[in-house]
């Protein structure tokens, strides 16, 4: 699933590619890739014949402004996307699309925003001006603090996880606790932060929560500057993979030496997801 790095790399490429995009029609080809209420019509009707304008991200929604040909706010394109969705713009006109395409927007010069998801996970809402995203979305209601925010910091993790016995693992991937970090930068910024992904996280020091801290934002910030990882589906809106894959310390390099220390990167399940570490470096 595209973690923060790579939904922000799409939402940079949005914010370049088609910030001020006129929405002249849409082709809805799967009805499950839109979760508002009324349905693909009702989404059509809402969105089409309206300007894209700036994109920011939250966790890992993206959240589109719409305008009127008047220029008015008329409310939020928001986009999750899932295991395997992204973004394709197309400068020709093509008639066909692939067979994971699910939805098609064009402007009025025939360039085109397909939205293709393999697995066919991925959501789209509208939401009107009169409401923010947050009050109709459930998961967004959910999240917790953004990892590059003031209140994502050592305080805020000691307080939260005090009474937790969840392992430390876990509880970074509950976007309550922060938004945005998946199984790939939960694995790597552990192992930079030197602590055991099974460790309870009640038991977790204050200094250790400060090291984690830094090393979620490290290991996010440069995985950002890397575009994103891409080890299966992930591609920004120009095609291209996520560079970050080939230097993950930690994650997908099970049974190789630990690029630190040399001993031997091990693979098991915590708390249901497949987790790398070095037990040497990671004690």
């Amino acid at each position: 699933m595209p973690e923060l790095p790579e939904v922000e790399t799409v939402r940079k490429g949005l914010e370049k590619l088609v910030n001020g995009f006129y929405i002249k029609k849409i082709d809805v080809l799967k009805e499950r890739s839109i979760a508002s209420l009324g349905g693909s019509q009702e989404f059509i009707n809402n969105v089409q014949d309206k300007f894209l304008g700036s994109w920011k991200r939250r966790g890992k929604y993206l959240i589109g402004n719409l305008a009127s040909t008047t220029n008015k706010s008329i409310g939020f394109l928001v986009v999750h996307l899932r295991m395997t969705g992204h973004f394709k713009i197309i400068d020709r006109h093509e008639k066909s699309a692939c067979p994971h395409t699910r939805v098609r927007i064009w402007d009025n010069n025939g360039r085109e925003l397909r939205f293709v998801d393999i697995r066919n996970f991925g959501q789209m809402w509208f939401v009107p001006s009169k409401a923010s995203p947050s009050e109709i979305i459930p998961g967004l209601k959910k999240l917790g603090p953004e990892p590059f925010s003031k209140e994502f910091n050592c305080n805020y993790l000691q307080n939260c996880l005090k009474k937790k016995t969840r392992t430390i693992k876990s509880a970074l991937l509950d976007q309550s606790t922060v938004a945005g970090v998946g199984n790939i930068y939960a694995d790597e910024s552990l192992f930079e932060a030197g602590i055991n992904p099974k460790t309870k996280s009640k038991n977790l020091t204050k200094s250790e929560l400060k090291k984690l801290c830094e090393s979620v934002i490290k290991i996010l910030r440069i995985s950002i500057g890397e575009g994103g990882t891409t080890f299966s589906d992930f591609r920004d809106l120009e095609g291209l993979n996520g560079n970050y894959g080939g230097q993950a310390l930690v994650y997908r390099r099970n049974n190789k030496p630990c690029k630190k220390c040399g001993h031997t990167i091990l693979k098991e399940k915590v708390g249901g997801r497949s987790t790398h570490w070095c037990p040497k470096c990671q004690k």
